[in-house]
């Protein structure tokens, strides 16, 4: 009964934030954060193509090191490199069920650090 009660929450959050955000365009894509107990991944999505423009994660980076905050720093500044080789210098962050603490954070500062505009 609890379980079911956590997810019910996580789905009313998860689309109570979607519903904020505007869909990602070629222009101003989203970039949409999954974390897992281990791993968290990234991807930068142009919903109106139904593209994946650009995708980083721990588990395709062996040269993360560090804890989990650490990871998940490296691997925002990894996809702001790579998202500015394909010209994307601003995106909206779609951080899911998620909340805006600990890793999610740690990877929506190292996007910054890389150079894309939240």
């Amino acid at each position: 009964m609890a379980i079911d009660k956590k997810n019910k929450t996580a789905l009313r959050r998860r689309l109570r934030i979607r519903n904020k955000l505007k869909t990602g365009t070629g222009s101003k894509p989203r970039i949409s954060v999954f974390r897992s107990l281990k791993h968290i991944y990234a991807q930068i999505i142009d919903d109106v193509n139904g593209k994946t423009l650009a995708s980083c994660s721990t588990v395709s980076l062996s040269s993360c090191a560090g804890d989990k905050k650490n990871k998940a720093r490296t691997i925002g500044l990894e996809l702001a490199k790579s998202a500015l080789k394909s010209g994307i210098k601003e995106a909206f962050l779609d951080r899911g069920d998620s909340r805006y603490l600990g890793r999610v954070a740690a990877l929506a500062d190292g996007l910054r650090e890389g150079g894309i505009v939240i």
